[in-house]
């Protein structure tokens, strides 16, 4: 199940060509590593109106992907960069607040390189069309020099210079994490932030106490302090309407002290189930609703009848353990044992002498309808639409000309009300 992520993302034009005004129009080339989280990233700020994929800062090699990738260019220092060709608004921001970005986004003291991604096309430059936005570049890197040093980190390998030529890089790289829905977002910056009073409220300025996580089951996911659209794409998919009892906790690399994580943490999102302070399972980039509910549901549940009933769309046995539990509770209502949203209310139940659960109806907007023609039978499936699960069959022969939804007990939890 994919979601369409430009419907959440900043919108990206094709060319500039198609503004019919461009009298505040400025660009800026800049070269931070592999290009396409970067771009990303300077789509984000207020004021960018676009930013390309490109290669720029060689000569005596070809501009392509292809070329710039042999070996032999490797350590050639002639060889092009990745870069991005910001084009903003600069009455709506500024370069300087671009350029802090930039520096905010990447390890610039390191050379020729962005964590894994080892070579000369991975190097940090700034390419400038003017003496003006040299200057700026010149005392922006100045003033992170300076907070680099505080923080204890080396010099900026950066590269300021005049741009010569910028080629746009091939169609399948331009909005290359749009077009790819389903990865992750490399996060190689260093922390360190030019406006130290704004950071105080983000992740990394929290005091972080993993205590509670060296006990019970627990869900990490390693996000990024700067943009990651995976990132944001996992929230609004998965964790924005997720109840389970296993909580969620949000942490950046740095902030894993005293848990036994076996999982690379480089990439963002990184999403990690523990137990009693241990990983049991990890996965880099982003999770489907699909993929989180079944790896959650093989944490949670284990080789269980309920994880088969979920998964393997398997059937409760009649009057089974959970369903005598659930059939006199209290007043409440039941929810989905993986994302804890709420799928029936007592209000609703009775009595059908069947051996399972049953309802006249489910919280409205809880749960979807699906084909079912399996062994012969022409049925209508019950499935959560927060996990997907399966939950069972709905039938025509309730009380009083309703519905009979007839759900297995095992995939459920009770809330009293």
């Amino acid at each position: 199940m994919q979601n369409d992520i430009e419907k959440m993302m900043p919108k990206s034009t094709s060319s500039t060509k198609k503004i019919p005004a461009t009298t505040h129009l400025d660009s800026i080339v800049l070269g931070a590593g592999c290009f396409w989280g970067a771009e990303k990233r300077y789509q984000a700020i207020p004021g960018v109106v676009d930013a390309i994929s490109g290669y720029a800062d060689g000569k005596n090699v070809s501009a392509s992907y292809r070329e710039i990738t042999q070996r032999k260019n490797k350590y050639n220092v002639d060889n092009h960069a990745e870069v991005v060709k910001v084009i903003f608004n600069s009455s709506k921001v500024s370069l300087e607040t671009i350029l802090q970005s930039y520096y905010e986004g990447h390890d610039p003291t390191q050379l020729n390189r962005q964590g894994n991604d080892i070579g000369t096309q991975y190097r940090s430059t700034i390419l400038t069309s003017n003496e003006q936005q040299n200057d700026i570049a010149l005392k922006v890197t100045t003033q992170y020099q300076k907070l680099l040093n505080d923080a204890g980190y080396g010099k900026v390998e950066t590269k300021i210079s005049s741009l010569t030529e910028f080629f746009e890089a091939e169609q399948y790289h331009q909005d290359y994490l749009a077009k790819n829905p389903n990865g992750y977002c490399p996060d190689h910056s260093t922390g360190v932030k030019f406006d130290a009073d704004a950071s105080k409220t983000g992740l990394a300025s929290q005091k972080i106490d993993n205590t509670p996580l060296l006990t019970g089951k627990h869900i990490v996911v390693i996000e990024s302090e700067n943009y990651c659209p995976y990132c944001e794409k996992f929230k609004k998919n998965v964790v924005n309407d997720y109840k389970g009892t296993i909580a969620i906790n949000f942490r950046l690399a740095s902030q894993l002290k005293g848990l036994t994580i076996k999982t690379e943490t480089w990439a963002t999102p990184t999403i990690i189930f523990i137990e009693d302070g241990e990983e049991v399972f990890g996965k880099q980039g982003y999770m489907s609703p699909d993929y989180f509910y079944k790896a959650l549901g093989a944490f949670k549940l284990g080789k269980s009848e309920a994880f088969n009933v979920a998964f393997d769309e398997g059937t409760d046995g009649r009057f089974c353990k959970e369903y005598e539990i659930f059939k006199n509770t209290p007043d409440g209502v039941f929810v989905d044992k993986l994302s804890g949203a709420p799928l029936f209310d007592t209000d609703d139940r009775f009595n059908s002498a069947s051996g399972w659960l049953s309802f006249t109806k489910a919280v409205d907007g809880s749960v979807i309808e699906k084909p079912d023609n399996r062994y012969g039978m022409v049925r209508t499936e019950i499935r959560s639409k927060t996990s997907g699960i399966h939950l069972g069959h709905v039938f025509p022969d309730g009380p009083n000309g309703q519905p009979r939804f007839c759900i297995n007990a095992t995939v459920l939890e009770f809330k009293a009300r």
